[in-house]
């Protein structure tokens, strides 16, 4: 048996806020349909996704989800082989702790870590691999993990092949770099959603993305990215290469799942889903000639200029996309050079009326504080976040810039303890309460002209807070920081009945 491990969801305790974000394991979903295919029997162990609602303190950090003693007590002791996935950077202290904590009962047991190539909050693990072999790892998987891990899962469990020719396989003793990408995307089998516990997800109703309906899943239709922006990991994981599926194979996974699940929502969580209009417009047209009735979200974000023209929206409000996100990053085109960030500021603005008239909701994200970043250029910011306001946009994003191993930015900074610290809320930055002023108060601007702009989209905000119907991220992220509060207190007080009723034994 195959042993699939997702980690704990990490909490910055003093930033419950920016931290904290749910994303389903849709990576090593794909690697277990994968590995299913190939003849192996799988278990997923979702260590979140088993027990959201649990928590243990460590440090400044809230690990939700299961202890290291209830995963290891779910590993069979006649095991082949553990994969552990490293989703997310931020997470990067759990996927530790489960590596030293499985390698502690499990010495003879191969481990490997996976690397997430399609999440910008995820790293590139060959630049850090030696922090997960003093763990214990055996091995660490970089690029994309569907045929790799069968192919290093049939050399550990049969002896098929020579490990040292294993292409994006790292050890101790030697790494080979991932060459090339799966050619035909549609050929993988669909998730294997069948193994994670997918109703304590929308049981706890909060996501990534806004999450409306009652049932939701993420979807991929397409990997990787063609531009090189300074402070992602995507450049490193996908070497600029942007892969499609079809139009017709992505409308059947979620005709599949509609039918399978029920389910009524997909989050896209591509980091580019849209460079081919063409295939948008597909997508669209397939949605609508089945007559699927679903509600579909551009949640990770998209360049909003690969969105043709205003005949694209309607098509896509049309087919029951409700929500997008875009990336302007900063409002200084000179900024915008030192990122490596194209952007078509007046094509953005004229779609973004025009979204606010189809009815999609629009998100635009931020990042403060890149190097080189002036007061001038955050003036120019806080301008062109006004003026997307006043066109129609319903949410905005500040993210404080961290160094993700991977970026090209990596090396710039100094400073942290922890990988874990490298969020959007990077506290250990000199700059930081400086960056986090600016961002407070352009978040507080921002909800005053979207009050003054237009007042019937404030006002219905409380409202979806309310009934937990959240069409914008910013509706949804108050109510997930107070959830995780409350696993806190309650865990607490749990413990503290607990250690009184011990004494009293």
């Amino acid at each position: 048996m195959i042993i699939l491990i997702n980690p704990n969801l990490v909490v910055q305790r003093n930033d419950p806020f920016t931290t904290g974000v749910v994303y389903m394991p849709i990576g090593l979903a794909y690697i277990a349909s994968s590995l299913i295919e190939a003849d192996f029997t799988v278990k997923a162990i979702d260590a979140f996704g088993e027990k959201p609602h649990q928590s243990t303190r460590n440090g400044n950090y809230l690990m939700l989800g299961l202890t290291h003693d209830e995963i290891i007590r779910e590993i069979p002791s006649d095991c082949k082989v553990i994969f552990v996935y490293a989703i997310n950077l931020t997470n990067h202290i759990s996927t530790i702790g489960i590596v030293e904590a499985i390698k502690r009962k499990f010495k003879d047991t191969p481990l490997i870590v996976v690397e997430n190539t399609q999440a910008v909050t995820a790293y590139a693990l060959s630049c850090v691999a030696e922090s997960f072999y003093k763990a214990g790892a055996d091995y660490v998987l970089t690029g994309e993990g569907e045929h790799r891990a069968a192919e290093l899962a049939n050399f550990l469990i049969n002896g098929f092949g020579d490990v040292h020719q294993l292409d994006g396989v790292g050890s101790r003793e030697f790494y080979n770099i991932p060459s090339g990408h799966i050619a035909d995307l549609d050929a993988l089998p669909f998730p294997a959603w069948e193994l994670f516990p997918l109703k304590n997800y929308w049981d706890i109703h909060f996501a990534h993305g806004p999450f409306t309906k009652k049932r939701y899943l993420p979807i991929l239709t397409s990997r990787g990215c063609p531009y090189q922006c300074g402070f992602c990991v995507i450049p490193k994981t996908n070497n600029r290469a942007w892969r499609k599926r079809s139009a017709k194979n992505v409308v059947d996974e979620m005709e599949f799942f509609s039918q399978t699940y029920n389910i009524q929502e997909f989050h896209i969580e591509d980091v580019d889903p849209t460079i081919s209009d063409e295939r948008t417009r597909d997508i669209c047209r397939d949605i609508i000639s089945r007559k699927l009735n679903i509600n579909w979200k551009i949640v990770s974000g998209t360049k909003i200029e690969t969105i043709r023209d205003e005949e694209t929206v309607d098509l896509m409000a049309r087919s029951g996309c409700s929500y997008i996100s875009i990336s302007p990053e900063s409002g200084s085109s000179r900024v915008l050079k030192l990122m490596n960030k194209p952007f078509n500021l007046p094509h953005a603005e004229r779609l973004a009326a025009h979204m606010s008239k189809a009815g999609i909701k629009l998100q635009v994200c931020f990042v403060l504080g890149f190097p080189g970043e002036t007061e001038e250029d955050l003036k120019m910011t806080w301008d062109l976040v006004h003026r997307l306001t006043r066109k129609g946009v319903d949410e905005i994003a500040l993210f404080i810039v961290t160094p993700v191993p991977g970026s090209s930015i990596f090396e710039s900074f100094y400073g942290y303890n922890s990988l874990s610290e490298l969020n959007f809320s990077p506290t250990w930055r000199e700059d930081y309460e400086r960056l986090n002023r600016f961002r407070l108060d352009l978040y507080k601007h921002f909800l005053l002209w979207k009050l003054l702009s237009h007042p019937l989209k404030f006002l219905k905000q409380p409202i979806n807070f309310m009934i937990r119907r959240f069409e914008t991220k910013m509706e949804m992220v108050p109510y997930r920081a107070l959830s995780i509060r409350f696993y806190e207190i309650r865990q607490a007080l749990s413990n503290a009945f607990l250690r009184r009723s011990a004494s009293h034994a």
